[in-house]
């Protein structure tokens, strides 16, 4: 059977909550979010922008309301419902779009190695299956990477929707951020101890590792180019780290209508959550000339995830010119990227510990205050985005994750100074 197939009975129940997403998406609240994303990623925003991400306890959340029977429509209706929930049960910051975004079906292997996982029945653990263990031992292993697009595929899957429910909820091609995350490709071959150890037995040749690293990354880039895989990142197209594109400085549609685009022209993602162990010396020696080197191609950049970024911000991170958000994570210090980032043009991109929503059955809430109070105040004088991630389970309360939102809004509301 066609990969693609939709039954009769499960294109109805698509169909419904096309209309659904499209009814919400063009609630005056909804519209009025779009331009103070707008307003927000270019600086001029008036207050915090609040995005709870609903990906990791999606499993208590959307299962239950799956109707369709077909497996390739129950991801659709996954989406669908990714889509709009946000908006629907917790009315935080997420924009529900007016229609149904797919992307190319493209890949980049580095090195060819196809990953192996290990992963435990019923749990988020997980662990990678390392290939390279001894650099200089098993250097050879290290393949030209490989990459490419499966345009028929893409075609197909987006034939199959448009025939759904396209004339309800119009699809389109959408491109995220480029995101590269080199030194999280190479644990994913390498063991974190081995990469730790790599360096310092063979750093010379860890180096070459990681300009291969980045050589590769630009080549695929420019086959994305030469083939016009690059569309423009604008608007809701997802940033990565839960935020979004919108923005009115990189080239729109208008433009990529006249000219092929560019990587310039378009928002960037990365982060190296797997170097916390090495002091900023190594990671500037080792590791920031390959993010250097590839940051150096996006038109604007957003960087970091879980890593604190203060230990490396003078002599690495500040020096990436195109960079508009940075990730202050639970283990960052608010305060000092607070005194660097005010005034200037990158937005205190704020995650907050999952701990106090995720953990228990009954919500901290004086804890949430304290917490948001000690960001509010940190990040005075700059321009401020919660994203809330890393939250694996609520516990099936809908309630309180939606009072947790409320919570932030009203310490915003009181507090927040700008």
């Amino acid at each position: 059977m066609d990969e693609f197939y939709i039954s009769p009975k499960d294109r109805e129940v698509l169909r419904e909550l096309a209309k659904k997403q499209l009814e919400l998406s063009q609630a005056e609240k909804n519209k009025k979010r779009i331009g103070e994303w707008y307003e927000h990623n270019s600086l001029q925003g008036k207050r915090p922008m609040i995005h709870l991400e609903l990906g990791t306890f999606a499993q208590e959340i959307i299962p239950e309301r799956l109707r369709c029977e077909g497996e390739f429509a129950r991801q659709i209706e996954t989406e669908l419902y990714s889509n709009f929930l946000n908006q629907e049960l917790f009315d935080d910051d997420r924009v529900t779009p007016d229609y149904f975004p797919i992307s190319y079906d493209t890949w980049f292997t580095l090195f060819d190695i196809q990953i192996q996982v290990r992963r435990l029945n019923g749990s988020v653990g997980h662990e990678f299956e390392p290939v390279i263990e001894d650099l200089e031992e098993d250097y050879g292993k290290l393949k030209k990477s490989t990459y490419g697009v499966n345009l028929e595929r893409t075609e197909k899957r987006r034939a199959a929707l448009e025939e759904a429910f396209g004339d309800i909820l119009p699809v389109r091609l959408n491109m995220g951020c480029l995101y590269s995350v080199p030194t999280q490709m190479v644990v994913h071959f390498m063991k974190m101890e081995q990469m730790m150890y790599n360096i310092y037995d063979y750093p010379e040749l860890f180096k070459e590792m990681m300009d291969r690293i980045a050589d590769d990354t630009l080549e695929y880039y420019r086959f994305l180019e030469d083939n016009k895989l690059i569309l423009p990142t604008v608007a809701g197209e997802a940033l990565g780290q839960g935020s979004w594109c919108y923005n009115h400085e990189l080239p729109g549609w208008e433009e990529h209508g006249k000219r092929p685009f560019t990587t310039k022209d378009v928002w960037g993602f990365m982060d190296s959550q797997e170097t916390v162990g090495l002091s900023p010396a190594m990671y500037e020696e080792f590791i920031f000339p390959c993010y250097q080197k590839i940051a150096g191609q996006y038109g604007l950049l957003s960087y970091g995830c879980c890593e604190p970024v203060d230990p490396i911000w003078e002599s690495c991170i500040s020096k990436l010119d195109n960079l508009r958000k940075v990730s202050i994570s639970p283990w960052c210090n608010e305060e000092y990227m607070g005194e660097r980032l005010a005034g200037s043009k990158i937005i205190f991109h704020r995650k907050p510990s999952p701990n106090i929503l995720g953990l228990g059955t009954v919500l901290d809430e004086d804890a949430l205050r304290a917490a948001m109070r000690k960001t509010l105040k940190a990040a005075q004088g700059c321009k401020l985005e919660i994203t809330q991630r890393d939250v694996y389970t609520i516990n099936h309360d809908v309630g309180k994750a939606k009072r947790y939102v409320d919570i932030i809004k009203e310490e915003i509301e009181n507090h927040w100074k700008g």
